[in-house]
């Protein structure tokens, strides 16, 4: 700590020489509180020395902070060009680009000082992280006039500019014309090449380089990753002189994205050091090419090596958690989060929220949500798409009315999310003026998604000649999803005409289509015309496609146990069966009747078709359940097919006769069975 003592005798200039030497000492937040405070009282920080050196000493990250800087920057009366270049630079060091424009705006307005060399790269290098690719060319226009089009770090800034922007001739154009083409422009030229594609240009320019560094060799290898050729990047990094963690980050990358996993692994294995964009690289690889084991294995793997996770890795990790739909896991995630400082402002407010929908706890999602003080549009949607597919349209609808209160703007997923809320629920008139909204007060154009999103509520309301009129309306081609929708509508409905219609144009699309042949397969069979069904499997076998066994996921303590129907492959079979066996008893004496309807193989005799099933793969699912679950505590059931109508009339019996409730993730939704009800109200 200092202790200070202003001389009001001392002469301003000696003491001003006197706070810049104390400046220069400055080392903790502390002491430029305090000297700052000193120069005020004493009416030095009005010399520009005195306050440039507060200034800068305030845009040091060690000691000060961006919010810092400009409150000092504020109260200088006559900035000078190094104070103007020195706010500028700490915005874009900060990552608020938008600041650093708005900046170099009023240094123009002010008129008395012109931008110079230190800071036109500055201010360009803002746009670049934007792409603010008009105001780039605007200041170029300014370089020009201003006679710095010569300087060396402006032309440089320039071509970086045009390159991160995708104006790759404008760049090519400015880095031919550079008199000295150095490191730093040539790397920035290589990068351009390779975020447009240009393979070719970017491997020749690396081999005309006078001198080349580690990000050189990144680029290339990164370039060749990016275009498939896997091979060549390979031979590049083991032709490299030295390999720095960012090539070895790359290559791996580039690995992971082709879906070399096990080559990516092996190279992970042999790396000297690794660092968090490492475990990063792996988590979200996993992640992203659906291998959530994989992905949370080297998440615990990372963590039991006493390596600190950020928020890119914890991120990927809950969305591999999401695609398991491994709660407990999710939970124990959360609590690391907690115990060791992540904040929930941002992108990983919107993973717990995502994770928890996900997961079948709604509650939960809903608590992380109004946890979070500053909610941004990413957090409101998250929650809003969740309660959508938990059946909780009422409680979407009701936030986004608050989201709008709150000056928050929807996006096109924002709406996505409210029109499946409506489909979920039945809501045909509100999913219409949400469809119309979206564009009258928000000047969002309707995607394809949004499309399908109407055609899908239109279908599940049984309206499929309004739905087939719809689709031949929209002003855009029909994807698969819209007559996979239309399809899906057919096959509930028992329209078999328009059925026929909808899987003619899928297969037009998409010879293989599995789901196409299996809702058509079962339109049949429900309608029992048997040699339809034939006719169709013939076709499935002529193609190689195979249908998808039906089959469910419990997770208990830590382990997921998967079923299938008529499974008996569990450890615990002969104790399954017996509460199976429970469960059809005490089904019967409470009024069930199996819905033979929901057969859809060609077996003869009633006994038969309720002994199918009696042993669907969410019924044992249950009955594992019911033996393993605590009382009070919801037994919860991932499916990856449709909930037949059967098992969900038997599921809404089986809450109330145990008194447990159900949670059943389908292939489209949520059904909460709780008191013999479910969420859904039997419409699905």
């Amino acid at each position: 700590m200092l202790h200070l003592t202003p001389s009001q005798s001392i002469h301003p200039s000696l003491q001003s020489k006197t706070h810049i030497s104390l400046l220069q000492t400055c080392t903790t937040p502390q002491q430029l509180h305090q000297l700052h405070a000193l120069t005020i009282k004493t009416a030095t920080f009005h010399q520009i020395s005195v306050s440039s050196r507060v200034l800068s000493l305030s845009t040091d990250p060690k000691i000060g902070n961006f919010d810092y800087a400009i409150s000092v920057f504020d109260r200088i009366e006559h900035p000078n060009s190094f104070t103007w270049s020195t706010i500028i630079k700490c915005s874009v060091e900060n990552h608020r680009p938008d600041d650093a424009i708005v900046l170099f705006c009023e240094l123009l307005e002010e008129s008395v000082v012109e931008p110079g060399s230190y800071v036109f790269p500055c201010v360009i290098k803002g746009c670049a992280q934007i792409c603010a690719i008009e105001e780039g060319k605007q200041i170029h226009g300014l370089v020009l006039k201003t006679g710095f089009g010569s300087d060396l770090y402006v032309r440089s800034s320039l071509v970086n500019l045009y390159c991160k922007c995708g104006e790759i001739g404008l760049a090519t154009a400015l880095f031919e014309r550079l008199e000295r083409k150095d490191l730093v422009s040539c790397n920035a030229m290589l990068g351009g090449y390779v975020k447009v594609g240009e393979i070719t240009a970017a491997q020749r320019l690396f081999d005309e380089m006078p001198a080349r560094d580690s990000f050189s060799w990144t680029v290339l290898i990164d370039g060749y990753s990016k275009c498939g050729k896997v091979e060549v990047a390979r031979e590049i990094f083991d032709r490299m002189p030295s390999r720095s963690l960012v090539s070895w980050n790359a290559m791996i990358n580039g690995l992971m994205k082709l879906g070399e996993f096990e080559r990516a692994h092996e190279l992970f294995n042999t790396m000297p050091r690794r660092n968090t964009v490492t475990w990063n690289v792996m988590v979200a690889g996993y992640e992203c090419n659906g291998l959530y084991v994989e992905a949370l294995e080297v998440f615990d793997f990372m963590l039991e090596g006493g390596e600190k996770p950020d928020n890119a890795t914890v991120a990927s990790a809950l969305a591999a958690v999401s695609g398991l739909a491994l709660l407990e896991k999710g939970r124990w995630i959360h609590s690391y989060m907690d115990m060791n400082g992540f904040m929930l402002g941002g992108m990983l407010g919107t993973s717990l929220i995502e994770m928890y929908s996900k997961c079948g706890s709604i509650e939960n999602a809903l608590t992380v949500f109004h946890s979070i003080s500053k909610k941004k549009l990413e957090h409101w949607t998250a929650i809003i798409v969740g309660l959508g597919v938990h059946g909780m349209a009422d409680y979407s609808l009701k936030l986004f009315t608050e989201m709008q209160r709150s000056g928050v703007k929807p996006n096109s997923i924002t709406f996505i999310g409210l029109l499946n809320a409506c489909s979920h629920a039945g809501l045909i008139q509100d999913g219409l003026w949400y469809f119309n909204l979206m564009k009258s007060d928000y000047g969002i154009e309707p995607a394809i998604e949004h499309y399908g999103c109407l055609v899908d509520l239109l279908c599940r309301a049984g309206h499929l000649e309004v739905a087939k009129s719809f689709i031949d309306d929209v002003p855009m081609k029909p994807n698969k999803v819209i007559w996979m929708s239309l399809l899906s509508g057919c096959k509930n409905h028992g329209n078999i005409e328009i059925g026929e219609y909808a899987a003619k144009h899928v297969m037009d699309m998409e010879s293989g289509a599995i789901g196409c042949y299996v809702l058509l397969s079962n339109m049949y069979a429900a309608s029992g015309q048997w040699d339809k069904v034939s006719t169709v499997r013939e076709k499935m076998k002529g193609t190689g496609v195979r249908k998808e066994p039906g089959c469910s996921l419990i997770e208990h303590n830590g382990t997921v146990h998967e079923f299938v129907a008529g499974d008996m492959s569990h450890p615990e079979h002969e104790d399954i069966y017996a509460k199976l066996h429970e469960m059809q008893e005490k089904l019967k004496c409470n009024g069930h009747i199996p819905d033979t309807t929901q057969v859809l193989l060609c077996i003869e005799g009633k006994k038969e078709k309720e002994s199918e099933l009696a042993t669907h793969s969410e019924r044992l699912a249950i009955a594992f359940g019911l033996l393993n679950v605590e009382p009070g505590r919801p037994i919860r059931v991932i499916k990856n097919l449709r909930v037949c109508n059967d098992c969900h009339s038997v599921t809404k019996l089986l809450s109330k006769i145990y008194n447990y409730e159900i949670i059943v993730r389908d292939n489209s939704r949520f059904h909460h069975f709780k008191n013999g009800s479910c969420s859904c109200m039997d419409y699905w």
